[in-house]
């Protein structure tokens, strides 16, 4: 949701908000990625024993049975692993399968599990740098057509805000809780997180909370809906939080302010 960087200052890891929590220190965040490259590895080898009974129930076709099922989201479990490396190719894809069947197999390991957790904590940081590189580009050119559209207004920080209903009630103070709904979007529309998809608003200090929020909150009425489009710089910078927000990624608010709770 918007946690300094996809509301009260929330653990980053709540799902439930996890478009405006505010962003983990640099220090945090590298020793987050030591610890995902530790997972992965120690993932690979927790899989070794089950694969043979996983490849063989894709061989089958859609599972079937609770325990068919039950492997099947193993691998979806895997697959979220590797997303952090995305685009993924065939062929590394295949190396990945490649590497459980050895283990499977009791077969020489083509790369050792101390050399391996090295070497993807370096690939690790070359993808996220790369990643970080082709979002920039790709937001900016987004920020600029956000900024263009009609009724769109830009701020010093970089927030582009857009009043969609006017309000009639108080503007809330940065020190303030609110009780909102809102739509968190990607620049390609996916969402990443909705208050509306759950069905129940939000309450959040608005000092607990990603930049963006802070401030196009702040600029809102009781009563109103607008669109907060948050340039990575007030939002989750160059952490982002993976998978779902990419680092350097514009994000897009819809938020409907109905009360300023203290």
């Amino acid at each position: 949701m918007i946690c300094e960087p996809m509301l009260p200052r929330l653990r980053t890891g709540d799902a439930r908000h996890a478009g405006i929590a505010r962003p983990r220190s640099g220090a945090a965040a590298s020793s987050s990625s030591r610890v995902r490259a530790g997972r992965i590895g120690a993932a690979l080898a927790l899989l070794g024993g089950l694969v043979a009974a996983q490849i063989a129930a894709a061989q089958a076709g859609t599972p079937k049975t609770d325990e068919e099922k039950a492997f099947y989201a193993i691998g979806t479990a895997l697959a979220r692993n590797l997303q952090q490396f995305e685009p993924i190719s065939d062929r590394e894809l295949e190396l990945v399968l490649q590497g459980l069947r050895d283990v499977v197999g009791d077969k020489v390991l083509a790369v050792e599990q101390q050399e391996g957790g090295a070497l993807i904590q370096s690939m690790t940081q070359a993808r996220r740098e790369k990643a970080i590189q082709l979002e920039a580009s790709a937001a900016s050119a987004f920020l600029a057509a956000e900024a263009a559209k009609p009724g769109a207004k830009k701020t010093e920080s970089g927030l582009i805000i857009t009043h969609l209903k006017p309000g009639t009630g108080a503007m809330p103070a940065a020190t303030d809780k609110v009780r909102v709904h809102y739509h968190g979007t990607l620049r390609d529309g996916t969402v990443f997180d909705s208050s509306v998809d759950r069905g129940t608003p939000a309450e959040f200090p608005l000092n607990k909370v990603i930049p963006c929020w802070t401030e196009g909150v702040a600029l809102m009425k009781v009563g109103g809906k607008s669109r907060l489009v948050c340039p990575a710089a007030i939002a989750y910078r160059d952490r982002g939080m993976p998978p779902r927000i990419l680092p350097g990624a514009a994000l897009s608010f819809e938020v409907e302010l109905f009360e300023i709770v203290t």
